[in-house]
């Protein structure tokens, strides 16, 4: 029998459980299968792999050689088959771009400049609201390029051999309706909010966190926050039930009013990121600067946050 690198998961399975009792179960099969399966294993390597008895299964000198080899090549096959369906999934896809981004300002002007800059190239979006969905769907080769947001400083999600690039940094600022008694302000100390209901739109990362730590420090606990979608966080503010926070390019609608909070004690930074060993890599530095022109499109179309930006020249696109 030839050995196979099934055979190589096999011991290693039954050396990390303990026993073949227990290594079957992991694997899904019965116990007097990878018994059988076992013994040829060894015969065809020279002698027993384990001592087994009632306590479980121990690996011998011959055992332990083994597994030391097989430590080293099964990472090794892992990675080889992630890299072969990346290839693959990249190489088919090209010339053409597989966008994905979460729920931002960015997206429909990058598509929007891509075909401009090249028509007829094929270009396919997904949105979600999970940034770490969508890095997992561009680490595995499902998407060439990904404009998701983090909070502040905090790191993108992580992912082996995804390359980051900033687009832009924004304040984060406060939505409400049109008829709250502050709306006639031109910037909210945090602290005088603290009274009101918040409404959010889902996501993952520590934007959460963050926003919890922001009230603390102005002084408060948050009233009850709803989470809800998009239309539903408008609607709420709209109508006087609750405020919301909103990044600084947000396109405002009929009934609501955009307002900065001093000091900006919340910050969303816009990254771009693409796996670094794809086909699709060679394209990251068109792509980037496009997105950078996206963005500072997007910018110039809010008004309150291009008059707030002359006074707060950290903040906005990124060269």
């Amino acid at each position: 029998m030839d050995l196979e690198i099934r055979h190589l998961r096999i011991v290693h399975a039954v050396a990390e459980a303990g026993s073949v009792t227990k290594a079957a179960t992991r694997l899904g099969l019965a116990q007097p299968s990878l018994t059988a399966q076992l013994k040829r294993i060894e015969r065809s390597l020279g002698g027993p792999l384990f001592e087994r008895d009632r306590n479980g299964a121990r690996p011998t000198p011959l055992g332990e050689m083994v597994l030391a080899r097989a430590r080293v090549l099964l990472p090794a096959v892992r990675d080889l088959q992630e890299d072969a369906v990346r290839f693959a999934n990249t190489s088919v896809k090209l010339p053409g771009y597989r966008l994905g981004a979460t729920h931002g300002p960015i997206l429909g002007g990058l598509v929007e400049r891509l075909t401009a800059a090249q028509p007829g190239i094929p270009i396919t979006t997904r949105t979600s609201w999970s940034a770490d969905e969508l890095t997992g769907l561009a680490a595995a080769g499902r998407l060439d390029f990904v404009l998701l947001g983090r909070c502040g400083d905090s790191p993108p999600p992580p992912a082996d051999a995804m390359s980051w690039t900033t687009v832009g940094m924004d304040p984060v600022f406060v939505l409400l309706g049109e008829e709250h008694p502050l709306a006639g302000e031109k910037e909210l100390e945090l602290s005088r909010l603290a009274d009101e209901r918040w409404v959010v739109a889902p996501g993952d990362g520590c934007f959460s966190d963050c926003f919890a730590t922001a009230c603390a420090r102005a002084g408060f606990v948050p009233e009850s926050i709803y989470e809800t979608d998009v239309g539903t966080c408008l609607h709420l503010v709209g109508v006087g039930k609750a405020v919301a926070l909103c990044q600084a390019t947000f396109q405002l609608t009929s009934g609501l009013v955009m307002m900065p909070l001093a000091g900006a004690p919340l910050g969303w930074r816009h990254l771009l990121g693409w796996h670094s060993g794809s086909i699709g890599a060679r394209a990251a530095p068109v792509v980037a600067a496009q997105a950078r022109a996206a963005y500072a499109d997007a910018v110039r179309r809010s008004s309150r946050y291009a008059d707030w930006l002359v006074t707060n020249p950290d903040y906005g696109a990124v060269p």
